[in-house]
Parts: C-alpha cells; sequence; structure tokens
C-alpha cells in the first residue's frame, strides 16, 4: 500500500515537470500568480488614514469632570457634569462648553498623560455657550491652529472627546454646512453642521481637520434640541468665534458687548423698492427698545441702517457684530435712509449686560 502512494507522488512530480518543459507557458503564469499574491497587501491598494492628525491633536484634548457640594455627597464626582475641553494655550488656558460647566462648584481637568488637575473658573458666557479654564502646569500640549484655513462644505473633520466616559475616542465625518443660526437652544452665532458623531461628553471637545488643525468647539446634537430621532446632524462653534470669545474671557472675565437697542430685518430689493431706497442692501429697523440708545439717538422704525461708522451694511447679523463688538460708552455714527434722505445719527453705545 505504502510503495502504491509513493509511486503514484512520483508519477505525479514528473508529469508536472514534464509539463512545465513542454509548455513554457505554464510556468509564466504560474510565476505572476505567485507574485500577484506576494505583493497583492503592498501595492495593489493605498492605505488611507487620518492617525497624523489624530496624533497632532489629541494629546491636547481633556477630560473634565464636575463636582457640585450638596448635600452629604461633597466628595463624590459628579459624572452628570461630564465633558471635554480644548487646551488651547502653554499657558494652561481650556476652552470648553458652558453647560459643561456651568453649575459647577468644581472642575477636575484629566490630562491624557495621566496628569490631575483641578481648574480655576475663568470665564463662562452663555450666549455662545463657551467658558474658559485655566490649569496651572508645565510642558502642556496645544492644539494646532491655522488663521488662514476656512471651514468649507465638504471638508473632512474629526470630532475628539470623552463621550460617556468611555475613554478619549475619535469620530469622522465631514462639515455638512456653514454658518447655521438662529439654534435655539444657544442664541444667534453661527454655528458649523457636520455628520461626525457628538455625544454626551464630546461637548466642549475638538473638531479638527485631516491636518490635525482646530476647526471648531464640539458643543451639541440636535437631538439635545428637539424630540425628533435624527442621526447625522452634530454643530461645532467655529474657531474664529472661539478665539474671539476666549481672548475676552481672559481679558475681563465676561463678554462685554455693545447694546443700542434695535430690532433689525435684512433688506431684499422687494423692501427697498417699498421703502424708496435704491440701496439694495441695509438693514429695516422693525423695533426699538424703549428708551434704548437708538430711540434716544432718533432712530425711528423704518428706517433703513446703510452704514454704521462708514462701513457698508450687508445684513442684520453683519450689523448686529459691529454693535457688539463696540465697547459700551463709545459711539457709533449710523447712516440710514429716511423717506429717500440720507441721514447720520450719532448713538451711544450701551452695555448689553445692563439691559437684562
Amino acid at each position: 500500500m505504502l510503495a502504491l502512494l509513493v509511486r503514484s507522488v512520483v508519477i505525479g512530480l514528473v508529469t508536472a515537470a514534464l509539463l512545465l518543459v513542454a509548455v513554457p507557458d505554464l510556468r509564466s503564469g504560474v510565476l505572476s500568480e505567485l507574485s500577484f499574491i506576494e505583493s497583492d497587501d503592498q501595492d495593489t491598494a493605498e492605505l488611507v488614514s487620518f492617525s497624523y492628525a489624530v496624533k497632532r491633536a489629541s494629546p491636547a484634548v481633556v477630560n473634565i469632570y464636575t463636582r457640585n457640594y450638596t448635600g452629604n455627597d461633597k466628595l463624590e464626582l459628579n459624572t452628570q457634569g461630564l465633558g471635554s475641553g480644548v487646551l488651547m494655550s502653554a499657558k494652561g488656558y481650556i476652552v470648553t462648553n458652558y453647560h459643561v460647566v456651568a453649575e459647577a462648584d468644581q472642575v477636575i481637568v484629566a490630562l491624557q498623560d495621566g496628569r490631575i488637575f483641578t481648574a480655576q473658573m475663568v470665564g463662562k458666557d452663555q450666549r455662545t455657550d463657551l467658558a474658559v479654564l485655566k490649569i496651572q502646569a508645565e510642558n502642556l500640549p496645544v492644539i494646532p491652529v491655522n488663521q488662514n484655513y476656512q471651514p468649507t462644505v465638504g471638508d473632512t473633520v474629526l470630532a475628539i472627546g470623552n463621550p460617556y466616559n468611555l475613554g478619549q475616542t475619535t469620530t469622522y465625518g465631514i462639515i455638512s454646512a456653514t454658518g447655521r443660526t438662529g439654534m435655539s437652544f444657544y442664541g444667534r452665532q453661527d454655528f458649523l453642521q457636520t455628520d461626525a458623531a457628538i455625544n454626551r461628553g464630546n461637548s466642549g471637545g475638538a473638531l479638527v481637520n485631516s491636518r490635525g488643525e482646530l476647526v471648531g468647539i464640539n458643543t451639541a446634537s440636535f437631538q439635545q434640541a428637539t424630540d425628533l430621532e435624527t442621526y447625522g446632524i452634530s454643530f461645532a462653534i467655529p474657531y474664529r468665534l472661539t478665539a474671539k470669545i476666549m481672548n475676552k474671557l481672559i481679558a475681563d472675565g465676561r463678554v462685554i458687548r455693545g447694546y443700542i437697542g434695535i430690532d433689525g430685518r435684512d433688506v431684499n430689493p422687494v423692501m427697498a423698492r417699498l421703502l424708496d431706497a435704491e440701496q439694495q442692501r441695509g438693514v429695516m429697523v422693525a423695533g426699538l427698545d424703549k428708551n434704548g440708545p437708538a430711540e434716544k439717538a432718533g432712530i425711528q422704525p423704518q428706517d433703513l441702517i446703510i452704514q454704521i461708522n462708514d462701513k457698508p451694511v450687508r445684513g442684520a447679523r453683519g450689523a448686529m457684530d459691529m454693535v457688539t463688538d463696540t465697547r459700551p460708552g463709545s459711539t457709533l455714527n449710523i447712516t440710514l435712509i429716511r423717506d429717500g434722505e440720507t441721514l447720520t445719527l450719532p448713538v451711544k453705545v450701551g452695555d448689553e449686560r445692563q439691559q437684562r
């Protein structure tokens, strides 16, 4: 039996050798097949990875926990205040969301290298849902930023944070829209919309591009604002707005906003014709706060505002930014059209906080 098996193997090998000698094409086919198998993993597909971006950005994203001193649980770590934050400066300044730390009696910051600190509250701003913390530490990793980067719909973005206290997690998506305004849960500032997953605990974390540069601060998913079951709709506060608010909070402890007491509406060509104005852009005064700075200066409903301090007004959003960025006590020269005539009225800017 063994002799028969050996004989069959020998016959098979000899037959295969004769075929390879007699038909050279078989040899090239076998070799090419073997070559394909060897190179398949290395050459036929390019590996797509965002590990470079994650390595650059993730060390600067911290975990945030809060303690609330209530009852007998004064030392209990309250993970209901779970969130994330972003190290913006080597001096230890951290940006996070207002709603993460608004009610906290104590804020604990955990870095990715294992260091843990108690953070000092520098300032917070409910309107933009931003807050600034500070820790005393050295050799801090700082989030990369690019002042020239402009978020564009379709850009790849990564959301980095600590969802549900699972540990640092990165999710992937694109910028779905820019300039989202009128979100009822935080006010009128512009948001970036993304389909990268942002869950509880991600709030205050970093939204970065494929180079690991800060695009915005993760703030909310649409589910938090409605009872609808929605997916892939999350929001982030743009980096430029974040930096502006952070600098104001560091300088003053709060955001000081100018106020003149006007309810404005964007003007379109139809409205301009009704107002007998050749100007196609501006802000129509729809209402005035009683005894507010604008009313005291003589501005009236139906006036068409076209310039503020000789700068053209393109819409209500731009006009509001010009006013809020002006220090209270300053004077704005507002140029408007009334009954076809152009007027310029000086308006003394008030403090928005005093009107609440």
